[in-house]
C-alpha cells in the first residue's frame, strides 16, 4: 500500500466509523464500541506508518508528500483535494490518532450505561476525522471544512448533558466565541488566496517566499483572530474553562489533540505568512504573554480540578503561540506534541479522581484521607503528568518548554537571524519564565490538595474499569520518554536542534522549583488550620457510574459552594500565595463580566427593543388593519337596510354633492 493511500485512509476511517456508528447505534448496539475503537486505532496505526515512511519529512532532505486532485472547477482560484504531509503533519497526526484511541477506549468504561453513548462515540470519531483532515490537508478550503466540523462537534460534545443548564450554556458559548473568530479567519483565507492566486498551501508559501503578498499584516491579523478563538488565546479564551461541563474524555480530546491544537498547527504550517509582518509577530507575542500569565494565575485560584487543567491548557497554548511569535515552529510543535500527551493523561486521570472522590472540588478532596491509596494507577500517572507539566527534568514537558525559552532567548539577543523583532523575544521570554513559576505552583497545589488530604477516610467506591486505568499508563510513556528521544526528533522539526541550553535550563527549572516549594510551604502552613475548619462533604452516590458521578459532583458542588470565588477554603495555599488577587483570579479576572457588559447586555437590550417594536408597533398595525376592516364592514352592513327609497335618497344626495363640488371647482378655475 502506497504512502498516499495510507494517508487518505487516516482521516477516512474515523469518518466511516462515525457514519456507521450513527446508523447502527440503535438497531445494532453491540457494534457501537467496535465501530468507535477499531477505526480510530487503525487510523493511529496508519498515521504511525506514514510518519515512519516519511522518515522525518523534509528535515533530512526528504521532500514532503504532496498529492492532489481537483475537487471542483471554481474559476480563477481552484479548490483541490490535496495532501501535504511534512514532518510536522506526520507527528501531529500520530498524536491525534493515539490520543483519540485512548479517549475512545477510556470512554467505554467511563460512559458505561449512558444511553447517549452511540451518538457520543460517533461524534468523537467525526471530531478525530476532522482534526486529521486539518493536519493532512494541502488546500486551505479543505482545511476549513475540517476546521468548521470540529466547531460543530465540540458544540454537541460539550453539551452532552444537555438537560443541565451549565452544559447548554457552555456548548453555546464555545460555539459562538469560536464562530466569532472564524468570521475574520474566513475573510483572511480569501484575502490570502486572492494575493497568492491559489488555496494550495505550497502555492501560498511559494508566493510568500517570492514576496508576492500585497497585504501581509492585514491577512496575518485576520487569521490570528480565528486562531485566538479556536486555540483559546486572549481575548477569546473564555469558552474553554466553561467547556468542562462536558464529559471528561471530551475535555481530554479537545485540550490535548483536537480543536485547540488546530489553531497552533495552522500558524505553524503557514508561519512564513505571519513572519512576513513584524507587526503581526509582535501582536502574537503580546497575545501569548497575556494568555500565559493570566491563565496561570487563574489556574492557581480554581477549586474545580477540571477548571485548573482548562486554564493550564490555555497557558500551555500560550507557550506554543510564543514560540511561533519568535519564528520557531519546531519548538511550538514539539511542545504541542508533548503537551498533548501529558494533558490527555491529566484529564483522563482527573476523571478517575472525580469518580473515586465523588467530587470535582479540590477543597473537598483536601479533607479526604487516603485517596492516593484508593487509585494507585491514577496517583502515579497523574504525578508523572504534573511533573511534566511543571517542566521538571527529565520529563517531556521540561524539554519542550525549554525549547520555547531557548527560541525566545535567541530572538531577544538577536541570535535567531529570523524576522521576529527582539521585543517579541523579550516579551515571550519574561512571560515564559514567570509562567513556569506559576505552572509549578498550581501543579503542586493540585497534587497536594488531591492526594495529601487530611480528614475522614475517602469512601470506597470500588475499582475503576480496566479500560480507564490502562490508557493512563499508555499516555504516561510519552510523558516520560518523549523528551529522552529528543536526539531523534530534529528530522521532523526543520532539522535544527531542540536541546535546551544551560541558561534557560537553570532559569526555567529554578523558577519551577521555587514555585513548587513556595506552594508546599504555604500548604504546610494552612493545612493545620484547615483540619479544624470542616467544609461540607460534596460526594455522589457510591454506586454511580463514572460519568454520572462527575455530573452529580458538579451539580452538588454548585449547590454547596455556589460561586468558587466566594467559598473560602482555609486549606488552599493559593489564597496565601495570591492574597487579594485571589478573588479576581478565581473568576478569570472578570473577562466574562466585561464581555457581558460590552456585548451580552447590549445584544439583550437590542433584542428587547426589537421584541417591543414587533409586539407594540408592528403587531399594532396588523391588528389595526384587521380591526379597521371589521369596523368598515360593520358600517357598510348597517347601511344595507333593503329599503329602495333609502338607497335612492342616498344616490340623489351624493349626486347633488358632486354637482356642487364640480361647480365650485369650475368657479375657482
Amino acid at each position: 500500500m502506497t504512502t498516499t493511500t495510507l494517508a487518505v485512509l487516516v482521516p477516512l476511517l474515523p469518518f466511516l466509523g462515525a457514519v456507521a456508528g450513527l446508523l447502527l447505534g440503535r438497531v445494532a448496539p453491540g457494534f457501537v464500541r467496535p465501530l468507535a475503537i477499531l477505526p480510530t486505532l487503525a487510523a493511529a496505526a496508519f498515521a504511525i506508518a506514514v510518519a515512519v515512511r516519511q522518515g522525518g519529512g523534509d528535515g533530512d532532505g526528504k521532500a514532503p508528500l504532496d498529492a492532489a486532485t481537483q475537487l471542483t472547477p471554481t474559476g480563477s482560484v481552484p479548490i483541490d483535494l490535496a495532501l501535504h504531509i511534512d514532518g510536522f503533519a506526520a507527528l501531529v497526526a500520530v498524536l491525534v490518532g493515539v490520543v483519540a484511541s485512548c479517549v475512545q477506549i477510556y470512554s467505554t468504561g467511563y460512559l458505561r450505561g449512558d444511553a447517549r453513548y452511540p451518538s457520543y462515540a460517533a461524534l468523537v470519531s467525526l471530531f478525530t476525522s476532522a482534526m486529521l483532515l486539518v493536519v493532512y490537508s494541502g488546500d486551505l478550503m479543505v482545511l476549513l471544512v475540517g476546521w468548521e466540523i470540529m466547531g460543530i462537534c465540540s458544540y454537541f460534545l460539550v453539551g452532552h448533558y444537555w438537560e443541565t443548564p451549565e452544559a447548554r450554556a457552555a456548548s453555546l458559548k464555545a460555539f459562538l466565541i469560536t464562530k466569532l473568530g472564524d468570521v475574520p479567519f474566513l475573510i483572511g483565507l480569501f484575502a490570502l488566496a486572492s494575493d497568492a492566486g491559489t488555496f494550495r498551501i505550497t502555492g501560498v508559501l511559494k508566493t510568500v517566499a517570492d514576496g508576492g503578498l500585497d497585504h501581509p499584516t492585514l491577512i496575518a491579523l485576520l487569521l490570528l483572530a480565528g486562531v485566538a478563538g479556536k486555540s483559546a488565546q486572549f481575548p477569546l479564551h473564555t469558552w474553554l474553562p466553561d467547556a468542562m461541563a462536558g464529559p471528561t474524555p471530551v475535555s481530554a480530546l479537545i485540550h490535548a489533540a483536537t480543536m485547540v491544537a488546530a489553531g497552533i498547527y495552522f500558524v505553524a504550517r503557514l508561519l512564513p505568512v505571519f513572519a512576513a509582518s513584524a507587526a503581526a509577530l509582535v501582536v502574537l507575542a503580546v497575545m501569548a504573554a497575556i494568555t500565559m500569565v493570566g491563565s496561570a494565575l487563574a489556574a492557581l485560584a480554581q477549586d474545580d480540578i477540571k477548571r485548573v487543567l482548562a486554564y493550564s491548557t490555555i497557558g500551555q497554548l500560550g507557550y506554543m503561540s510564543g514560540a511561533l511569535a519568535v519564528g520557531d515552529r519546531g519548538a511550538a510543535v514539539f511542545h504541542l506534541i508533548a503537551h498533548g500527551a501529558f494533558k490527555a493523561l491529566l484529564f483522563l486521570g482527573a476523571g478517575v479522581i472525580i469518580h473515586a472522590a465523588g467530587t470535582n472540588s479540590l477543597a473537598a478532596m483536601s479533607r479526604m484521607r487516603g485517596l492516593a491509596q484508593r487509585i494507585p494507577d491514577a496517583y502515579w500517572t497523574v504525578t508523572v503528568a504534573l511533573l511534566a507539566l511543571a517542566a521538571i527534568p527529565p520529563f517531556a514537558g521540561f524539554f519542550s518548554k525549554e525549547s520555547v525559552l531557548v527560541a525566545a532567548e535567541h530572538t531577544a539577543l538577536g541570535e535567531s537571524g529570523g524576522a521576529a523583532p527582539g521585543a517579541a523575544g523579550w516579551t515571550v521570554l519574561i512571560a515564559g519564565l514567570l509562567t513556569a513559576l506559576l505552572t509549578a505552583a498550581y501543579a503542586a497545589r493540585l497534587w497536594l490538595l488531591a492526594f495529601r488530604g487530611r480528614g475522614a477516610e475517602v469512601p470506597d467506591y470500588g475499582k475503576q474499569p480496566l479500560a480507564m486505568n490502562a490508557v493512563l499508563w499508555v499516555l504516561a510513556i510519552p510523558s516520560i520518554g518523549l523528551g529522552l528521544a529528543i536526539g531523534y526528533l530534529p528530522g521532523w522539526f526543520d532539522g535544527h536542534s531542540l536541546a535546551p541550553n544551560l541558561t534557560t535550563s537553570v532559569l526555567g527549572t529554578g523558577v519551577a522549583l521555587v514555585g513548587g516549594l513556595l506552594t508546599y510551604g504555604c500548604w504546610r502552613h494552612t493545612s493545620a488550620l484547615a483540619s479544624r475548619t470542616p467544609i461540607g462533604a460534596v460526594v455522589s452516590h457510591p454506586d454511580t457510574e463514572p460519568a454520572l458521578a462527575e455530573r452529580e459532583a458538579i451539580e452538588i458542588h454548585t449547590q454547596v459552594y455556589g460561586s468558587i470565588a466566594g467559598a473560602p477554603d482555609p486549606a488552599d495555599p493559593a489564597r496565601l500565595l495570591l492574597g487579594p488577587l485571589h478573588r479576581h483570579a478565581a473568576v478569570g479576572f472578570h473577562v466574562d463580566a466585561v464581555y457581558h457588559r460590552l456585548f451580552v447586555r447590549p445584544v439583550l437590550a437590542a433584542a428587547q427593543l426589537v421584541r417591543f417594536l414587533d409586539r407594540e408597533v408592528v403587531d399594532t398595525y396588523v391588528r389595526a388593519a384587521g380591526t379597521g376592516t371589521g369596523w368598515l364592514g360593520a358600517a357598510v352592513r348597517r347601511a344595507q337596510t333593503g329599503n329602495v327609497q333609502t338607497y335612492l335618497s342616498a344616490l340623489l344626495a351624493g349626486s347633488v354633492v358632486l354637482a356642487i363640488a364640480a361647480v365650485l371647482v369650475a368657479a375657482g378655475a
